[in-house]
C-alpha cells in the first residue's frame, strides 16, 4: 500500500464487488454512464508487478466484466485501456462504447466528435442496476 496513491486510499469509484486480489467499480464518467475499473487492491504499477497466476486473475476479470457488458447492454465497441500515467497503481478501465456516443469512434479522452445523446444515455443509465447486480453474480460466482 503507498499512503499516496489514491487507489490504495480508497475505492476510486462507486464500489460494485470487491474480492480478495480485486475489485469492481462504476466511474461517474459525463457521457459514460457504463464506466467500469477493474482494480488489483494491493499496489502494483504494472501488470509484470503480477505473478503469472495473477495476472491471469486480473486478466480473466477483466475479460468477464467485458462479457457481461457485451450481454446485458449490446454496446457497439468495449474499450479496453490500462495507462497508469496519472494514477500508478494497476487497474483496467472497461467502456461500454457507442457508435452514437460523443466521441465514437476516437478515445472516450479524445476530442468531442458530436454532442452527446442525452436521452441515449439514460436509457443506458437506467439499466445500471441490472448490469451491477448481474457483474456482482458473475465475480463472486468465479472469485468469490
Amino acid at each position: 500500500m503507498s499512503a499516496a496513491c489514491v487507489l490504495c486510499a480508497e475505492d476510486g469509484g462507486q464500489l460494485i464487488w470487491r474480492g480478495a486480489a480485486l475489485r469492481l467499480i462504476r466511474v461517474q464518467e459525463a457521457g459514460y454512464p457504463a464506466f467500469y475499473r477493474v482494480v488489483w487492491n494491493a499496489h502494483a504499477a504494472e501488470l509484470s508487478d503480477l505473478s503469472t497466476d495473477e495476472r491471469n486473475l486480473c486478466m480473466h476479470a477483466v475479460s468477464e466484466v467485458e462479457r457481461v457488458l457485451r450481454d446485458q447492454l449490446a454496446p457497439t465497441k468495449i474499450n479496453l485501456a490500462a495507462l497508469g500515467s496519472v494514477v500508478p497503481h494497476l487497474h483496467w478501465h472497461v467502456i461500454a462504447r457507442y457508435d452514437w456516443d460523443s466521441h465514437f469512434p476516437a478515445s472516450v479522452w479524445a476530442t468531442a466528435q458530436r454532442e452527446a445523446d442525452a436521452g441515449k444515455l439514460a436509457a443506458v443509465a437506467a439499466q445500471l442496476p441490472v448490469v451491477d447486480a448481474a457483474l456482482r453474480d458473475r465475480l463472486q460466482t468465479l472469485f468469490g
